[in-house]
């Protein structure tokens, strides 16, 4: 098996938001994994899992979780691996907690951050990463992109209204 994505949830509740992310995956066919772990209630299950997943061939992580967001951040001190945060709303701010705890990485332990619940740019973030070493994948990436443009053109035409030029 080549690399794949390691996406680790912070809550049962968070996995509702990651589904998006998972069909995503699947639909361009990236290998994945994904399990519950906590920072702060399973930081073992956490640092456990990251030593396992680097042995089997992870190329990237994804680390979805809300409020104080900081699976993202324990992953990445585990690791030399790309970490995608997606943070998750729920609790009193809605998620622009996550988002901040997520983003303001102390240099030099950096991870990539999507918008809040953006489960699905995560996805293609991974994708991408895994499709540097993977020409199927990159593949798929350039179909996907052009599909994305022809539709916003079919999308547009109905819609579209142009000066008359005499």
């Amino acid at each position: 098996m080549g690399a794949f994505v390691g996406v680790v949830v912070g809550s049962k509740s968070d996995v509702g938001v990651m589904q998006e992310c998972i069909e995503t995956l699947e639909r361009f066919g990236a290998a994945y994994e994904m399990i519950i772990a906590s920072a702060h209630r399973t930081p073992d299950r956490v640092a456990a899992y990251i030593e396992e997943a680097e042995a089997a061939g992870a190329g990237a992580f994804i680390a979805a979780a809300g409020m104080a967001a900081h699976l993202a951040g324990a992953i990445a001190a585990r690791t030399t691996k790309p970490v995608i945060a997606v943070p998750i709303a729920n609790g009193a701010l809605n998620g622009v907690d996550a988002l901040l705890s997520s983003a303001q990485m102390p240099p030099k332990i950096p991870v990539a951050c999507v918008a809040i619940n953006g489960a699905i740019n995560a996805a293609y973030l991974a994708v991408q990463i895994l499709a540097l070493s993977d020409p199927e994948l990159a593949r798929k990436l350039l179909d996907d992109r052009q599909s994305v443009r022809v539709q916003a053109e079919i999308d547009s035409r109905p819609l579209e209204v142009r000066l008359s030029r005499r």
